[in-house]
């Protein structure tokens, strides 16, 4: 295993900065009336080969779309599914969704896009030869999910189903695996 490379690790935390000053300049963008930011929670989703845990922020658009924005961490087991036989690590990431709703209580069913960006450290191993390839993933994914609304609207659960693609777009290293992805969560959040 490669050792920490801090210089990387540096120019990561400087993307997640900027990540967060556009983040919060969208709340006060949309910060008025009855849009802007309107429920922080978690999020889970599980797919065949890892799993993302995340915190997520709503930004209500209208009155029946928002946007959600999301930072969390991508864990993974490729197992023999990649490129290399063996194909194991972790990142993290955010990403950026747009939601439409069908009630005008942003309930039940809704749709959407999202696109994820990850920033992942792949360790592989084949027949020959082992090591450590960085990566940066875009990963542009069909939303789906039904919202139940709890505490007279204040409790958001959001089970739901993504479906895309994970592109490789950067690659330092070994080529590792990319492709079709379907993805299954839960939000789990507190609306004001």
């Amino acid at each position: 295993m490669d050792v920490l490379n801090y210089d990387k690790l540096d120019c990561k935390l400087l993307e997640m900065k900027n990540v967060l000053a556009v983040f919060f300049l969208l709340c006060f963008i949309y910060g008025s009336g009855q849009n802007g930011l309107r429920s922080l929670g978690v999020e889970f989703q599980q797919y065949p080969t890892g799993s993302i845990p995340a915190l997520r922020a709503d930004v209500h658009l209208g009155v029946k779309s928002s946007i959600d924005i999301r930072l969390g961490a991508n864990i993974f087991d490729h197992r023999d599914l990649g490129v290399q036989p063996q194909e194991e690590g972790q990142g993290f990431g955010f990403s950026v969704g747009y939601n439409r709703f069908f009630k005008a209580t942003r309930s039940g069913l809704n749709l959407g896009v999202r696109s994820d960006v990850w920033f992942n450290a792949v360790d592989w191993i084949n027949d020959t030869d082992s090591g450590t390839t960085d990566i940066t993933v875009l990963q542009p994914t069909l939303t789906g999910g039904y919202a139940f609304l709890l505490c007279d609207g204040h409790v958001v659960i959001q089970p739901g189903l993504a479906f895309g693609w994970e592109v490789n777009v950067r690659t330092e290293g070994e080529p590792t695996g990319e492709g079709a992805i379907i993805l299954g969560g839960i939000f789990l959040g507190y609306r004001w």
